[in-house]
C-alpha cells in the first residue's frame, strides 16, 4: 500500500485517480511516498526517507525545495498547460481592463447608489471612463509555451497585432501559433514597439526584474503591461515610477504585493489566472496520473527536476536508476546486471544537466546482489525496482 498525502485540498476528480486497493490518501497520512501539494509552502518541511516523488497541481514549483528534493532522489512533477486555458482567459479580461477603465467606471457607479435618476447621471458621467478597442493595437506575447501560446493566438483572433519572442520556444509550441503571429529579434524589439506587453515567463534569476527601468526606457509612452506569471518578473518600485510619469499608463498584475496594493494605475488580481473548477480538475488529474505512473512503473513525465524517461512494462521486472550524468555510466550499468547472468530486454536513459535517469528491464529474476552492485557504482544515489 502506497502512501499519498495531500498538502492542500485536491480536486477529488484527481484524487479518486488512485485506485484505493494500492493508494493510502488523505491529508493526514504518515510517512508517505508521495506528496500532492498545490500552494502550501514544503520548504521548512522535513521530508520523510519514505518520499520518492512530490507532484506540484500547477507549473510553477516556487514553494518546492527542488535542488533539496534533487539531492534526496526527490522526483518534483509539475502540470505544465493543465491550466493554461483558465490563464488564458483571464489574461483576455486584463488585456480588456487595461485597455477601458471598467474597474474604475464600476467603482464610480457604486457612489451613485442612494441619488435619483441614476441612469442620466451615468450618461453624464460616462465619458470619463472611455477607453481603446484592441483591434488594431500591437501586443507583445513574452513566454510562448502553453499559455503564452495560447494567448498570442487568441488575441490575434481579436484583430491585435501580435508579435512574441521566447529563445526555449519547443517546436510542438511553435507550430500552435497563428501564422500571423510574428516572432520578435528578441526583448527589446517587443518593448520597443507594442502597445501591450504581457508576460509568460517562470521566475528564474535571470527573467528576475525583466520590467525595470532599463526595459521600461525603452518603450512606447502610455504602454500597458499585463503580467499573470510571476511578481518577482518586475521590478515594482521602477514600475511605480514609471505610472507616476505616464511612461506606463497600466499595470494588471495577478500577483498583489504590499508594493502594488492600493498603487495608482495599478489592477491587482487576486491570483486567479488557474482559479477555475476546470483548471483545478485538470492539474489534479495530470499530477496524479503523473504520481500514479512513477509509483507503479517508474516512468517520468513532466518533472522540473530529473529527466522525462518512459518504458512500456513489458518484462516481468525493471530496475530504476538515478545517477550523475557523467560518462561511462551506461556501460557500469549494464555490466553489473551481466555480472550475475541477469539478461537485460530493454533499456531507456535520459539527462537534465548533472543528472541522468536509467531504465532497465529484465525477465530474470532481480535479487538483492543486482540492487547491491548498481549502489556501488560511484555517481549512484538512488535505485527503485518494480
Amino acid at each position: 500500500m502506497k502512501n499519498i498525502k495531500l498538502m492542500n485540498k485536491i480536486a477529488k476528480v484527481g484524487t479518486d485517480v488512485f485506485n484505493r486497493e494500492y493508494y493510502n490518501v488523505s491529508d493526514t497520512v504518515e510517512n508517505p511516498d508521495a506528496i500532492m501539494v498545490r500552494s502550501a509552502q514544503l520548504h521548512d518541511m522535513e521530508f520523510p526517507k519514505s518520499l520518492v516523488a512530490i507532484a506540484r497541481c500547477g507549473a510553477g514549483v516556487n514553494n518546492i525545495p527542488v535542488d533539496k528534493c534533487t539531492e534526496n532522489g526527490i522526483v518534483v512533477f509539475n502540470t505544465p498547460g493543465a491550466n493554461a486555458n483558465g490563464v488564458k482567459e483571464l489574461a483576455i479580461c486584463a488585456l480588456i481592463l487595461a485597455a477601458r477603465d471598467v474597474v474604475g467606471g464600476i467603482e464610480w457607479v457604486k457612489t451613485l447608489e442612494g441619488q435619483s435618476g441614476v441612469a442620466k447621471l451615468v450618461e453624464a458621467g460616462k465619458s470619463a471612463y472611455v477607453g481603446n478597442e484592441l483591434v488594431g493595437k500591437k501586443l507583445g506575447v513574452i513566454g510562448l509555451g502553453a499559455i503564452g501560446g495560447m494567448v498570442a493566438n487568441a488575441a490575434n483572433a481579436l484583430g491585435m497585432t501580435v508579435i512574441g519572442y521566447d529563445p526555449y520556444i519547443t517546436p510542438t509550441a511553435a507550430w500552435s501559433l497563428a501564422p500571423s503571429v510574428k516572432q520578435a529579434s528578441g526583448y527589446d524589439e517587443i518593448f520597443k514597439t507594442c502597445d501591450y506587453i504581457t508576460l509568460h515567463v517562470p521566475a528564474t534569476p535571470q527573467t528576475k526584474n525583466m520590467i525595470s527601468e532599463k526595459s521600461i526606457s525603452m518603450m512606447k509612452d502610455g504602454v500597458k503591461i499585463i503580467n499573470l506569471a510571476r511578481a518577482d518578473l518586475v521590478n515594482a518600485q521602477d514600475l511605480k515610477k514609471a505610472l507616476a510619469d505616464k511612461k506606463v499608463s497600466k499595470y494588471i498584475t495577478d500577483f498583489p504585493t504590499d508594493e502594488t496594493v492600493g498603487a495608482e494605475g495599478i489592477i491587482n488580481i487576486p491570483h486567479l489566472g488557474a482559479s477555475t473548477y476546470e483548471s483545478e480538475d485538470h492539474c489534479a488529474v495530470m499530477a496524479a496520473k503523473q504520481l500514479d505512473e512513477y509509483l507503479t512503473n517508474g516512468n517520468i513525465k513532466n518533472s522540473v527536476n530529473f529527466p522525462s524517461v518512459s518504458l512500456p512494462h513489458a518484462s516481468l521486472h525493471r530496475v530504476c536508476i538515478m545517477h550523475k550524468n557523467v560518462p561511462n555510466m551506461l556501460s557500469q550499468i549494464t555490466a553489473s546486471f551481466s555480472s550475475v547472468n541477469v539478461n537485460i530486454e530493454n533499456l531507456a536513459n535520459g539527462s537534465r544537466g548533472d543528472i541522468a535517469y536509467t531504465i532497465v528491464e529484465t525477465n530474470d529474476e532481480i535479487s538483492g546482489d543486482i540492487v547491491n552492485a548498481i549502489m556501488a557504482i560511484d555517481g549512484v544515489f538512488k535505485v527503485k525496482s518494480f
